[in-house]
């Protein structure tokens, strides 16, 4: 006796086969299940998309902030922040901008975002979230601050790496600056959060492995589905080895290539944590069952890295622990094997080697070859696992995937990257990442670069399947 179903998607192309889908309730049925027909008029199927590495609130919180993507120069970057509306007795907060877009010579500086800005305290984060860019009023109010002289936010302004002018602050130091005085209020992340949950949906998202285990995300989280309204499925990342707030451990390695601060083999770079600090991490990690994913950019990151996960295999092999490499934008080729020795997944973002090519290109010119070498990864056996960094590039891993064809990855192979790789890493592989029957029942409908309808556990969170 066939099984009853919800619903039965017919005359589809199902990834990675088939031509039929049936929902049954929140599970994929078998299938010869019945239920309500709805032709698709041939459109494509495929799992929920995941995006593996996303900072689901402040992707949330800079729909809502100024806007500084695209500006071609320091001017052009600073009119729009004089155009912007101020806020009455709060931060000013924008992202976006690119030192490394600008004319040669132009920088962020502390008087000339005064000129535009006045006494409303203005926190801009660079497109990359690891550079900020802050004026006069935003230092007073840090010096204002009761209790935390600690920070000494004046200091780190005037004393950032070579070049800097006051007003600058990098890595650790603008991610504690932003944290401790700019940072929006919970309620404010909880309504962005809220709020951008659809976006995610109607972008084919149905699953996210956040970043911002340290910047309200689990409170987020926690309170939507508290409320029963969390329809997106989240694989949260904390800074601590704490599990009753996440699932992973996030650390960091070095920068970025944008503010210079990849960590490279032969000089260059910062350093923010070196491989003994990373054993230390995944060891106490391990100690609660908690896989690691660490951020490495630069070669001697990405090597160091593996250094650390080597060094402690004793410790998280037995456990079966899945840990990964978030970018792995620049790697040796000696360790290349080493990720699939040692079963390393890597955490990419293909549209990172799309916008950056140029920079990339006269940042790292002697070690070019090196760079997004997804292709090489894929070869010698390591699982990529797709994502999108937002906000550092846009929440929409339908651009990932054009992204990735022209890094050398097939179609198959990238969309593999943001259904069963994110699943397995999750230790979720036999629930989702594919349309087996059993399986939760998230999926999309394509209608080509289009995003026709999103389900997540057997309900339609975005659009309608039917052809039109």
């Amino acid at each position: 006796m066939p099984a009853d179903a919800s619903v039965v998607l017919v005359n589809a192309r199902v990834w990675p086969s088939g031509d039929r889908v049936a929902v049954t309730g929140s599970v994929v049925g078998p299938e010869d299940a019945d239920g309500e027909r709805i032709d698709v008029g041939g459109a494509r199927v495929v799992p929920g998309l995941v995006d593996a590495h996303v900072h689901f609130p402040s992707w949330a919180l800079g729909r809502r902030e100024l806007r500084l993507f695209g500006t071609r120069s320091r001017s052009e970057a600073l009119e729009r922040v004089e155009a912007a509306d101020k806020p009455g007795g709060g931060w000013l907060r924008g992202r976006g901008w690119r030192e490394e877009a600008w004319p040669e010579g132009e920088r962020p500086a502390l008087a000339a975002l005064d000129e535009v800005t006045g006494d409303v305290p203005t926190a801009l984060r660079a497109h990359d979230g690891h550079t900020l860019w802050v004026n006069s009023a935003a230092l007073d109010a840090a010096r204002a601050s009761a209790g935390r002289d600690d920070l000494a936010a004046a200091a780190w302004a005037a004393a950032g790496p070579s070049g800097d002018e006051p007003g600058v602050l990098r890595e650790h130091a603008a991610w504690d600056f932003f944290d401790a005085f700019a940072a929006a209020s919970r309620q404010e992340t909880l309504d962005a959060v809220r709020a951008a949950i659809p976006a995610a949906h109607a972008a084919g998202v149905t699953g996210v492995h956040d970043k911002d285990g340290g910047r309200g995300a689990p409170e987020a989280f926690a309170a939507l589905r508290g409320e029963g309204a969390l329809t997106l499925r989240v694989w949260q990342s904390v800074p601590d080895a704490d599990p009753a707030r996440g699932s992973y451990v996030k650390a960091f390695m070095d920068g970025t290539l944008g503010s210079r601060t990849a960590l490279l083999l032969g000089g260059g770079g910062m350093r923010l944590m070196g491989p003994d600090g990373l054993a230390a991490v995944i060891r106490q990690a391990a100690a609660a069952g908690m896989p690691t994913a660490v951020h490495a950019i630069g070669d001697l990151a990405n090597r160091e890295a593996l250094d650390a996960f080597e060094a402690t295999q004793a410790e998280w092999r037995p456990l079966g622990l899945r840990h990964r490499v978030e970018h792995a934008q620049c790697v040796h080729p000696d360790d290349i094997a080493r990720f699939a020795r040692l079963g390393i997944a890597a955490s990419v973002q293909y549209t990172h080697a799309t916008s950056d090519r140029e920079l990339a290109a006269r940042l790292w010119g002697d070690r070019l070859d090196r760079a997004y070498p997804y292709r090489r990864l894929l070869d010698a056996g390591v699982r990529l696992a797709g994502g999108s960094d937002a906000p550092v590039e846009d929440l929409d891993p339908l651009a990932g995937l054009r992204a990735a064809a022209e890094c050398g990855v097939t179609e198959d192979e990238a969309l593999a990257s943001f259904t069963l790789a994110p699943a397995w890493l999750e230790g979720a592989e036999d629930r989702r990442g594919g349309l087996s029957a059993g399986f939760d029942a998230d999926l999309v409908v394509l209608d080509g670069d289009r995003v026709r309808a999103t389900m997540a556990g057997g309900r339609w969170v975005h659009g309608h399947p039917r052809a039109s």
